[in-house]
């Protein structure tokens, strides 16, 4: 993570407690910097080597309503699909409850810049990127 973030340090570690949960028939639980085995078993089943957990909720950390983000996250899947990318819904929840959890996505084989891109277009402060390794990472966009 970047020193000189534009994101104050209570936002960040907020992000880094964070649970990131992908929904599916076996729902994974992905913590930052902590090996996930069940994620590496999502990249095999998928045949991919990386992943991405991104939201369009709350643009910069600046809260909407939940028709807002409804509308927001329609447009993510949206574009997901016309780029042809396999992706499962989620949820990103901090474990206080303080802030509503934001529906999210994981999405599969994006690579690292293209998910910055991602997240940059969709207004977020960071994403979370899973490479092979399968250890979700924190990376902050502004």
């Amino acid at each position: 993570m970047s020193s000189d973030s534009r994101i104050d340090a209570d936002t960040i570690r907020s992000y880094s407690e964070t649970a990131y949960v992908v929904h599916g028939d076996s729902p994974v639980t992905l913590s930052v910097d902590l090996d996930s085995p069940a994620l590496a078993g999502l990249h095999r089943a998928y045949r991919v080597d990386c992943s991405a957990f991104i939201t369009a909720c709350n643009p910069f950390s600046q809260r909407l309503d939940d028709a807002a983000n409804a509308a927001r996250q329609a447009a993510l899947a949206e574009e997901l699909k016309r780029r042809g990318l396999r992706f499962l819904d989620g949820i990103g929840q901090h474990p206080s409850n303080e802030w509503a959890g934001e529906p999210s996505v994981l999405v599969f084989g994006l690579a690292l810049e293209a998910a910055k891109s991602l997240g940059v277009q969709f207004e977020q402060n960071a994403i979370i990127w899973c490479g092979a390794d399968a250890v979700p990472r924190l990376i902050l966009l502004r």
